[in-house]
């Protein structure tokens, strides 16, 4: 007599995640069940959770980044290498004029969606400030920007006309490693308004992340007019 035999634990966690992804149950750039979810959910272990999301990870089909979370990877994905350049110095090197408009800089507590994306807890206190950068007039850039407190203690006392974030971080938070997302996208309403654009032009979205010594630092949104804006850096398959 021929039986068949049962399929390992892991396959079975494998195989619920592979069909939600081949189903749009969880669409490109998604956030992902947690490893702890899965566990309860099959009553396996840890170790055999891993194993379904690590094999995804190397089909290509999981992006996880280390204290944010496991999300459905994006089409047509490269790895690449980016230098964090900060706007003021690439504008004043093509011989023009920078000056930001702040719309805010305050102090909030961050919900489950961005705690978990910023790598703090639910509750957690954080800064967050918004500001448009412009080079000669014209809008280049909508800067939606979460930054913890731990990192950057002085980041609401900062005068952003005078030192950008990104010049202002890298000063008290040396050392950095980022995780980041690039695409095309239409902006937000909001966005679109502050940029001085047609809601329908497409932009380049950059979703960058950032640590200095394991510690979480920033997330932000960084927005460009695709019309205005090119991005430049080296890229290895």
């Amino acid at each position: 007599m021929n039986f068949e035999q049962p399929a390992p634990a892991y396959a079975k966690v494998k195989a619920f995640l592979k069909d939600g992804l081949a189903t749009a149950k969880w669409p490109p750039g998604a956030l992902m069940p947690s490893e702890a979810e899965l566990v309860n959910r099959f009553e396996v272990s840890r170790m055999t959770v891993n194993r379904a999301m690590r094999e995804l990870q190397s089909e290509g089909l999981l992006q996880r980044i280390q204290g944010v979370g496991t999300f459905a990877a994006q089409p047509y994905r490269a790895s690449s290498t980016l230098t964090i350049r900060d706007l003021h110095t690439e504008i004043a090197e093509r011989g023009r004029k920078h000056h930001v408009e702040v719309q805010f800089v305050r102090e909030e507590k961050v919900g489950a969606g961005m705690a978990q994306r910023l790598g703090l807890p639910m509750g957690s206190r954080v800064f967050h400030s918004l500001i448009v950068h412009f080079e000669d007039g014209l809008a280049l850039l909508c800067e939606d920007r979460y930054v913890n407190p731990a990192a950057a203690p002085d980041y609401l006392g900062v005068d952003f006309n005078q030192i950008t974030p990104t010049q202002y971080l890298l000063s008290v938070a040396p050392l950095w490693e980022a995780q980041y997302s690039i695409e095309a996208s239409k902006p937000t309403a909001k966005e679109a308004r502050l940029l001085g654009i047609d809601p329908q032009e497409p932009c380049l979205v950059i979703v960058r992340r950032t640590e200095s010594q394991g510690a979480p630092v920033t997330l932000a949104r960084l927005v460009h007019p695709g019309t205005r804006y090119t991005l430049e850096g080296s890229f290895k398959p």
